[in-house]
């Protein structure tokens, strides 16, 4: 047992200046509580820490020993407490987040962008992972938040608050421009090649779910890993392709690929910023949160 820790604070002090007034003064307590403190710290000791001499006080032996290690100690603690300071003035920190290669590139990557710009000195770390890997890393906590894509089931230890609308568009290249501005039933992808999501991701499982309430189920030609990827096999004539129309907004613009129509509308999805229910959030953290709250959401 150490004792009392204040007794060693006071210690550290007396040492530090080399006077017990010196010490009474930085701590602002009075001069005999510090004499008291020194002599308890002593006794629980069983050694002589200090002896008087002709200016103040000095270490003993036993002091000297006793204060080189204290000084580390204290040392750390104040450089503890300077870089507490520095992340709550967000001169230090760092962020954890998770998000998909669609929510940072399609929401999340400007927040970041300016949040860099204001705060250099804070440290971002975004773990690459669908939704489903997101939502395990928050709940393992090692994430602050998480950027996600619906659908995902929300639990008691997880909130999630819509940031902006999303949607799920069929598209083809030159090969398919028979059905270019045809009014489809669902069914008939079943005769075409098709291009889809790895079934680990939230927009594959949206898909299949709505196509199944339709009648329908498809067996891809191809499953990827990415949507760009599900883009440039489009445009290569492969098969349609399933995507987020942010991905494929650029050559749908130019004509390089065409939408499908149905007579039925595919509803919207969002994306979804994730937090856990007890997590307290870093300074850092929050003030990227709120930047991507304040800063003209859809």
């Amino acid at each position: 047992m150490v004792g009392n820790l204040e007794y060693f604070k006071v210690f550290y002090y007396t040492a530090k200046l080399g006077s017990v007034t010196g010490a009474a003064d930085e701590l602002s307590i009075s001069q005999p509580a510090v004499s008291q403190s020194l002599k308890q710290l002593e006794r629980i000791l069983g050694v002589t820490l200090f002896r008087r001499a002709s200016k103040g006080i000095r270490l003993t032996g036993e002091g000297r020993l006793l204060y080189s290690y204290v000084e580390k100690g204290y040392e750390q603690i104040e450089q503890g407490v300077e870089k507490v300071r520095q992340m709550r003035n967000l001169d230090l920190g760092e962020v954890h987040i998770g998000a998909s290669d669609m929510t940072l590139r399609f929401y999340l990557l400007p927040f970041l962008e300016e949040f860099h710009e204001r705060y250099p000195g804070i440290k971002v770390t975004v773990s690459n992972a669908p939704t489903p890997g997101t939502l395990k890393l928050l709940r393992e906590g090692k994430i602050d938040f998480g950027v996600v894509s619906t659908p995902f089931e929300l639990g008691g230890d997880i909130r999630g608050k819509a940031v902006r609308e999303i949607e799920d568009v069929f598209v083809a290249g030159r090969r398919f421009i028979s059905y270019k501005n045809k009014m489809l039933d669902f069914q008939e992808l079943e005769r075409l090649p098709m291009i889809f999501l790895e079934v680990n991701t939230s927009t594959r499982s949206y898909m299949d779910a709505y196509l199944k309430r339709n009648n329908v189920v498809l067996q891809p030609e191809f499953e990827l890993a990415n949507s760009d990827m599900i883009v440039q096999f489009a445009l290569r004539n492969l098969g349609v392709g399933c995507v987020v129309r942010d991905f494929a907004a650029k050559d749908l613009e130019s004509g390089m690929l065409f939408e499908l129509r149905f007579n039925k509308m595919i509803p919207k999805r969002q994306f979804c910023v994730v937090t856990g229910s007890n997590t307290p959030f870093s300074a850092a953290a929050g003030k990227l949160l709120e930047i991507m709250e304040n800063e003209g959401v859809e």
